[in-house]
């Protein structure tokens, strides 16, 4: 019998290109995912911070295993530092572990919670996305903006990019949905689907969404929401 956060051996690492970028998917990535899913259902969620100001992630969270940070960390380290071009040397920092449920109807959402975003602008930050639903409920989207074309936002660039976009954000404002396609403002350059037990990475610093399907992923409820474990990961010194 394998150990509750046991990932399947040897992994089965699919890279896909995205724009300039590549993204690495992991289908069946854990043995017994029922597992993991049934602890998501017995635990007690807490809205992200900046909910109630409409910022940041349009959800709750709760704290996934640390035995299952520890483990995927351990297969996860040198897979995106051999995939990613990240040097040997390079510390790791890690975030929490967080289950994740999409809760927000699309028309509560904010101005910057309806258009793509990115997680970090340093160089070697990683977002990992282990999810815990089917493909009904829709996948992750990614993004290029038009006016300035920035797919990546760096430090050398963040600036420029956050100048241009506020002063569209501010002139025109976001249709009030979640965003997954193309617009006036951002150029749809592909999407990873969702799919039960798969593990998605990418670089944090590519503009990104989630893509929901209204009437079906949102809930704050784990049998039947989007539920996701996010990691994030950044390489780098302190």
């Amino acid at each position: 019998m394998s150990a509750p956060f046991a990932i399947r051996m040897p992994p089965d690492i699919q890279a896909l290109t995205i724009g300039e970028h590549q993204a690495l998917i992991i289908d069946d990535f854990l043995h017994d995912p029922e597992t993991l899913k049934a602890i998501a259902i017995a635990s007690q969620f807490s809205e992200y911070p900046n909910f109630h100001n409409k910022k940041g992630y349009p959800g709750i969270r709760a704290d996934a295993p640390a035995d299952y940070s520890s483990t995927i960390t351990a297969l996860l380290e040198p897979v995106i530092k051999a995939n990613f071009d990240v040097s040997e040397e390079l510390p790791l920092r890690k975030s929490v572990c967080a289950f994740s449920l999409t809760t927000i109807p699309a028309s509560e959402l904010s101005a910057l919670q309806r258009t793509p975003h990115f997680d970090a602008s340093t160089p070697h930050h990683f977002a990992v996305l282990l999810y815990l639903c089917d493909e009904r409920h829709g996948g992750t989207g990614f993004y290029r903006h038009r006016a300035t074309g920035l797919q990546q936002i760096t430090a050398n660039n963040r600036e420029h990019y956050l100048d241009t976009y506020y002063e569209e954000v501010n002139r025109i404002s976001p249709a009030q949905r979640y965003f997954d396609a193309s617009n006036e403002q951002f150029e749809f350059l592909g999407m990873i689907p969702a799919k039960f037990n798969r593990l998605v990475i990418y670089r944090g610093s590519l503009l990104h969404t989630a893509c929901i399907h209204p009437q079906r992923s949102i809930s704050a409820d784990p049998r039947s929401g989007r539920l996701t474990v996010n990691t994030f990961y950044d390489f780098g010194e302190a």
